[in-house]
């Protein structure tokens, strides 16, 4: 990566070398401004207003306007000579905690790269404590005609720098939080915290821009002679009428698209009907009402009827075992019997004989 700034920390007695590397990068599509009627570029010259001439680059330089109008003059080779020590320099100020930053002064990032060979020990150094101390080191340097606030941090293996905008240039809210009262219920809370777990936490790597996807899309049709695509319907709008209702279907949309069901735990009462007096509740079917009590009472009469012919099929039961053993009691007198008959006729045509 091409480095826009050389220069050095420093860090109380140490310098190191370092060098400045953007650590973003725009993947915004630009466009040129035409002439709609035949599709010339429209283009922007820079002419002298006392010799009334195009000038080029090289002879264009940098002056500050006086209140009386005179221009005084001022080359890169006098904002290399300020006298301050960040001229080039990233002077480190101080170490604090990282929440004591406010994310509104957080601007540009950068990449420190070490200049040479010679710095490696140190940068591992200065990048090594600001690990073990949990810490990130407020410094001072300047940077394209100013003295700048920067954050430094650890960011892998390396160290990144953020732009800091300086206190007073940050600017107080006032005026923008609503003027009115509001009172916010437990319930509401309940179900926005429901909505928050719900959504979840999300991998930053997996957002993209989808502007300059659709973006795209367009061009490449154009270039193409075809029709671009057609942008999606407006989503449905409307006013807010019951945020209760608004955070309710918010969950439960949130949840279907998760493939989840929606808890009944996680839903509040949204409008509170007026209370009957104390009478058995009703439910309609077919046209046909019955109620509770009715429905608690049949449900008794059938399970005492399936009691009562439970009992029943048992006393046949009984009764049909006890046919059985008097027949089989009966079958055995009447074995027995016969048998004493032929035992006495037996004995009776001895004695005949």
């Amino acid at each position: 990566m091409r480095s826009i700034w050389n220069g050095a920390i420093s860090f109380g007695l140490v310098s190191i070398p370092i060098k400045l590397v953007n650590a973003t990068e725009s993947h915004s599509i630009s466009f040129r401004q035409i002439h709609t009627e035949d599709g010339g570029r429209i283009r922007y010259r820079k002419f002298c207003e006392l010799e009334d001439r195009e000038v080029s680059g090289a002879e264009i330089g940098k002056a500050y306007e006086d209140a009386d109008g005179t221009m005084i003059q001022i080359s890169d080779d006098d904002l290399a000579h300020l006298p301050i020590p960040t001229a080039r320099t990233i002077e480190i100020v101080a170490f604090v905690p990282a929440d004591r930053i406010d994310p509104l002064q957080m601007g540009a990032a950068y990449y420190l790269a070490a200049g040479g060979a010679a710095a490696a020990k140190p940068y591992t150094l200065l990048r090594e404590a600001l690990k073990r101390s949990n810490k990130v080191a407020i410094a001072k340097y300047a940077l394209r005609g100013r003295e700048r606030l920067g954050m430094l941090r650890v960011v892998g293996d390396a160290i990144a720098m953020h732009g800091l905008l300086w206190p007073d240039e940050v600017r107080a809210p006032e005026g923008v939080a609503p003027d009115t009262d509001v009172t916010v219920r437990d319930k509401e809370l309940d179900l926005a915290d429901a909505l928050m777990d719900t959504l979840g936490e999300v991998d930053l790597a997996d957002l993209h821009d989808e502007y300059q996807d659709a973006l795209e899309e367009v061009i490449a049709a154009k270039a193409a002679g075809e029709e671009p695509p057609e942008a999606p319907g407006p989503a449905p709008g409307g006013k807010v009428l019951d945020l209760m209702a608004a955070l309710e279907n918010s969950v439960r949309a949130a949840k279907e698209s998760r493939g989840e069901e929606a808890g009944a735990a996680e839903h509040a009462e949204v409008t509170s009907l007026p209370r009957r007096r104390p009478t058995a509740p009703e439910e309609e079917t077919g046209g046909r009402r019955t109620t509770a009590a009715a429905k608690k009472t049949a449900a008794k009469k059938t399970t005492a009827a399936a009691a009562k012919t439970a009992k029943s099929a048992q006393a046949k039961k009984a009764a049909v075992k006890s046919t059985e053993k008097s027949a089989d009691r009966t079958a055995a007198k009447k074995t027995a019997a016969k048998k004493t008959a032929a035992k006495k006729s037996a004995a009776s045509r001895k004695r005949t004989a």
